[in-house]
């Protein structure tokens, strides 16, 4: 199956060395559980992998792919001058994902930038180091109604199972950002609850009630990784997979999820 490899991960900068240095050990669970998923990655083998992120260019009407032949990590906004990784396009699966969306109309917005946003660029730290020659599609979801992304997502997965390459795919999303009073967002009530029921949804396969949550309650628990995560379930409609939460923990204030899904 062309289709080899399907993960969420979070993005917190400090999980990079030189930006985080000692605070680290603060999120120690979610380093040893990403370098778990690199040894599980490399074994899939991929020639390519679409990264979801929340931080390339969000459209409000379009979901967004970045052209560019070649990415630079540049984290420069976090004071790291010296992280300077390099990865490929894979260019001829972005041109038939852009093609298909053309043709079944679903918007789609194709546009260059060298430098990788930090939400794909911090999992890709973690999970490429013994991949140098993996190439990369950097996606971004758009403002769009939920069940837009649901749909774009079985777009991809026809453009995936149709190609002869080795793909994985993850979705880079934190959880809420509310979860204590010195969290980014502040303290909400909704922001353990989010987290707990967005966990169990994902593990139950209830994709339904991840679509259906009311955006009061998103708003609330100030997440970011909801929109990326229903791409993924849509790469993964029809695929038999159970959910592998290698770590949870939020002691920022904000909750970072590691997770496989154990393809079948």
């Amino acid at each position: 199956m062309p289709l080899v490899f399907a993960a969420i991960t979070p993005h917190p900068p400090i999980l990079i060395p030189d930006i985080g240095k000692d605070n680290i050990i603060k999120i120690q669970a979610t380093k040893n559980a990403l370098e778990k998923m690199e040894e599980n990655l490399y074994v899939a083998k991929p020639d390519t992998i679409l990264i979801i992120s929340p931080h390339g260019r969000i459209l409000p009407d379009a979901f967004s792919i970045n052209t560019n032949p070649t990415y630079t990590v540049d984290l420069r906004e976090f004071g790291d001058l010296t992280t300077q990784t390099q990865y490929q396009s894979d260019m001829t699966m972005i041109a038939r994902i852009s093609n298909e969306a053309k043709l079944k109309e679903i918007p789609l917005a194709l546009y260059t930038d060298h430098a990788l946003d930090y939400g794909s660029a911090v999992p890709l730290h973690y999970l490429t180091k013994h991949l140098p020659e993996v190439k990369i599609i950097p996606l971004s979801y758009s403002l769009l109604e939920p069940k837009q992304h649901l749909n774009f997502g079985y777009l991809l997965k026809e453009e995936i199972m149709s190609t002869n390459r080795r793909v994985a795919v993850i979705a880079s999303g934190d959880l809420s950002h509310a979860l204590t009073s010195d969290a980014p967002a502040g303290f909400s009530l909704e922001g353990k609850k989010f987290d707990e029921n967005l966990m169990e949804n994902l593990k139950n396969h209830n994709t339904t009630a991840l679509l259906n949550l009311e955006p009061q309650i998103c708003e609330s628990a100030a997440e970011c990784g909801r929109r990326s995560f229903l791409i993924l379930l849509g790469i993964l409609q029809r695929v038999n997979y159970k959910l592998k939460i290698l770590s949870y923990e939020g002691p920022l204030g904000v909750g970072y999820l590691v997770a496989e899904f154990v393809l079948e």
